[in-house]
Parts: C-alpha cells; sequence; structure tokens
C-alpha cells in the first residue's frame, strides 16, 4: 500500500494524494442513499500525462480506478464500489478555447458548469450553453457522460449531443482523440461523417476511459429570456399540449412539475414554459404564438395560464435553477433523492400517478418533475422524494419507494437515467441479449483487465 501512495505521489505531488481514513471517508459516498465503499487512494492530477501515469499504474497493479467530477450524480457512480483509486478531477479546470464564430468551446475535463457560464457571459455574451439544474460545481464532462439534460434540452437533445469531440485516457493510458480532432486541428464533430466512436465512452459512466477534454457546442444567447406559467388539472392532456407548444418552435425550454405543497400546486401540474428574444417585439410574438398554441385547452376550460409574479419570476429564471436543490431542505435533516426514466412523453400521466402513489405508501414529501428533451421525442421524468438523513426508518422508506421507481421505470417502457448500479443490472437483464453481448465485447477489449470504474455496466 505504502509503495503505491509513494508512486502515486511521484507522479502528482504529495499533497495531491492520500490513503488517509479522513479523505477515504468523503471519497466513499455522495450526496444520494447509495450504501458507502472507500477507496484505497485518492489522487488529484493536473495534467493529461500526470492521469496516464496514474493509469498505466493502476493497470500494471490492477488496481480499480475511479474518475470523479464533483460527485453530484446522487446514484453512487463516483462511489469506488471494489476500492482502489479515486482520480479527483477538480484541478484540470481550463477553457482552452472558445471559438465565437463557430459556437464552439474546448475544456478541460473537470471544468464546473459554473465556471463555463461566467466565463461565457464575461468574454462572450452573446453564447451560451445548455445548463443542467445541478449545483454549479457540477463538472461539463461527467455531466455528458452521463447523458445529462439541461436548458436547451428541448431543443437539441440531450446535452451528450452537445459534444463536439472528446479526449480520453483509456485503460493502457494512451491518449485517444474522438472525432474531428482525430485527423484535423479543429474540434468541430464528434463522429460524422466519420463513425462515430463517442458512444464508447458517454453513458459508461467511466468505464471506459477517463475524460479529459470536451468540445462542446454553444449556442445563441439572446439578450432578454422570459417564462411562462400554464396550469392543467388534466394530466391527460400534458402530450397533447407539449405537442402544440413544441410544434411552435418558440419555445427554449418546458419542464413540468406536480407536487402537493404548497398547497397552490396541488393536484395540478404545472408547466414552466421559457422562451427569448433580442427585442421586445421578437419576445412578445412568441408569447403570442405560445398563448395561441394553448388557446383550445384555455377555451375547453382544461387548463390556464398562471400570472408569474416579479417576487417569482427572477426564481423561475435562475440558471441552474436553485430551488431544485433547495427541495432538500424541506424536511428536517434535509436531503433528497430522484431517480427515474427517460421515457415517451406519453406515459407522463402514468409517471404522475405513480409518484403520487409512492408517496403516500410510503409517507414521503415529493416533487415528481419532467423536462422535454427533443421537441416531444421523450421527457426525463423524475421521481424525488424528501427524506431526514438523521432517521434511517425514514431513509430504508426512500429507498424502498426509489426501487419500486425503478421496477416502474422498466414495465412503462423507459429507460434509467444515470442509472445505479442495481439499475444497471435490471436493465442488463431486460437488454437484448446481443446488445448484451455486444456491450460486454466492448468493455473486455477496451479495458481487458476490468480496472475501469468497476462493478458499472458489469456484463456476466
Amino acid at each position: 500500500m505504502s509503495d503505491i501512495t509513494q508512486s502515486l505521489a511521484e507522479i502528482v505531488g504529495e499533497s495531491y494524494v492520500s490513503d488517509q481514513p479522513e479523505e477515504a471517508y468523503f471519497y466513499a459516498r455522495d450526496p444520494g442513499l447509495m450504501p458507502t465503499h472507500e477507496p484505497d487512494y485518492v489522487v488529484i492530477p493536473k495534467t493529461v500525462e500526470e492521469i496516464q501515469k496514474i493509469v498505466r499504474l493502476a493497470n500494471r497493479e490492477k488496481i480499480p480506478i475511479v474518475p470523479m467530477g464533483a460527485g453530484m450524480a446522487l446514484t453512487g457512480l463516483v462511489i469506488p464500489l471494489k476500492g482502489g483509486i479515486v482520480v479527483d478531477m477538480k484541478r484540470m479546470t481550463g477553457i482552452i478555447e472558445v471559438n465565437e464564430n463557430a459556437r464552439l468551446v474546448i475544456v478541460e475535463g473537470g471544468t464546473s458548469q459554473g465556471l463555463l457560464k461566467s466565463h461565457l457571459e464575461k468574454n462572450y455574451p452573446k453564447l451560451r450553453h445548455s445548463i443542467p439544474d445541478s449545483p454549479a460545481t457540477a463538472t461539463i464532462a461527467a455531466n455528458v457522460m452521463i447523458h445529462g439534460q439541461g436548458r436547451l434540452s428541448q431543443q437539441y437533445g440531450f446535452n451528450s449531443d452537445m459534444v463536439a469531440g472528446l479526449e480520453v485516457v483509456l485503460a493502457s493510458g494512451e491518449v485517444c482523440k474522438i472525432g474531428s480532432n482525430s485527423i484535423s486541428p479543429d474540434w468541430f464533430s464528434k463522429g460524422a461523417p466519420m463513425p462515430d466512436l463517442s458512444g464508447l465512452f458517454l453513458g459508461w459512466f467511466g468505464a471506459t476511459g477517463i475524460i479529459t477534454k470536451v468540445a462542446l457546442k454553444l449556442y445563441p444567447r439572446k439578450k432578454m429570456r422570459d417564462v411562462e406559467l400554464f396550469i392543467t388539472d388534466r394530466e391527460d392532456l400534458i402530450q397533447d399540449m407539449v405537442f402544440e407548444l413544441t410544434h411552435t418552435e418558440m419555445v427554449e425550454d418546458i419542464n413540468i412539475f406536480t407536487q402537493p405543497l404548497p398547497m397552490i400546486f396541488k393536484d395540478n401540474h404545472h408547466m414552466a414554459i421559457f422562451f427569448t428574444g433580442d427585442t421586445d417585439t421578437e419576445l412578445e410574438f412568441k408569447r403570442k404564438m405560445i398563448w395561441d398554441s394553448l388557446d383550445r385547452f384555455i377555451r375547453s376550460k382544461d387548463g390556464g395560464f398562471m400570472g408569474v409574479s416579479p417576487a417569482m419570476k427572477p426564481t423561475l429564471l435562475e440558471m441552474p435553477q436553485r430551488s431544485v436543490s433547495r427541495f432538500a431542505d424541506v424536511n428536517k435533516g434535509g436531503g433528497f433523492e430522484y431517480s427515474g426514466p427517460i421515457i415517451l412523453v406519453e406515459k407522463y400521466p402514468e409517471c404522475a400517478r405513480k409518484i403520487k402513489e409512492l408517496a403516500e405508501k410510503y409517507e414521503l414529501g415529493y416533487s415528481g418533475m419532467a423536462r422535454i428533451i427533443g421537441r416531444g421525442h421523450c421527457m426525463m421524468f423524475g421521481f424525488a422524494f424528501t427524506f431526514n438523513r438523521a432517521d434511517p426508518d425514514m431513509m430504508d422508506r426512500t429507498r424502498k419507494a426509489l426501487h419500486e421507481v425503478s421496477e416502474f421505470s422498466l414495465k412503462a417502457g423507459g429507460v434509467f437515467w444515470k442509472a445505479t448500479a442495481d439499475e444497471q443490472r435490471m436493465a442488463l437483464d431486460k437488454m437484448d441479449p446481443n446488445t448484451r453481448a455486444l456491450m460486454g465485447m466492448i468493455k473486455k477489449n477496451i479495458d481487458p483487465n476490468g480496472i475501469m470504474n468497476p462493478g458499472n455496466w458489469e456484463v456476466k
């Protein structure tokens, strides 16, 4: 053990490696409900070359290695299930290049969402990226790796769809360039017209390599942004409403939420509809299109727009929306976790009924949240429950509720978003056997010693 610690110290310096219990304690857990497991070592590299040396050491000694962003996924994806080395990416935060005209940025693997947002607002005020509603410390590389979704996902798909290239350190320690950057000095495509190899790394939760650089597509940042709230008690009409809204092609983002508190929200479904413009004329034109698209539901008395007060609007327009993480503080001993599927929008009524049923069964506070993806191609529905971290019984009830969410998600035709290790096994059991065999072949060939985040996407 001391030999490995010394070898890691020779790579990154003594200040950036630890095998001490106080560090192991913190890196053994994330903010969610997953069981803890301590690493043997924690290392914080600064360069790609240091990561290469760490991976080569791990491969030679057959030590598990787990890459970590900010550890905000809540589903245990960076908990070292089999011990080994946690590679904390927090020193690799460079914004390497912004190409304003091509609307592209290249960042290092530990760069946070908040850092990029701040950099663009200060230096490139006409550009923005798709910001998720996770805390600003969440990293860009980790978000695209879990197929995260953000403020532009209604228009452009998952944040991983916005990747324009990757640099990855493989289990062998070799650096591999993915996309146009493998041929050209320019990073503008993660695949096309070549074979898209980014799928070997996106969605694998670090089980196939460590992402050290990401090229990301940027998008126009309009001067003004506004929001409308549409309310309905007809959950069966949500799909039709989403279809009409997305048909206008005027909407930036659509979030739907259902929760019992405060009482004004009880038994209703709220659609937060975001849109942007460079002038008052553009903004009002889009507002009219949005109102007109939902007019038939207003006339049939199946829904209506709710006035957004000046005090409420800044909260809704925050990016990231901090009210999402504040949900953790609803209970004493604040904690929350959410799970759920990527699923067709037509399944919204089933999801909304199920979360209410589980909250009543297990006596939990809840919030159901849906984000529309790719102009209504699908949605991410989050089953969020609050609990008291000092109450073992409440935490157990929450775990049971989330397990039922997992079972429901597969039965309803969904696929898990940022699946836990247990959900990954459930998915693999249900998966087409030839697909499962292909995944196993990829993992075996790209990581023959099984060192990369073992316990994740393990095909038996």
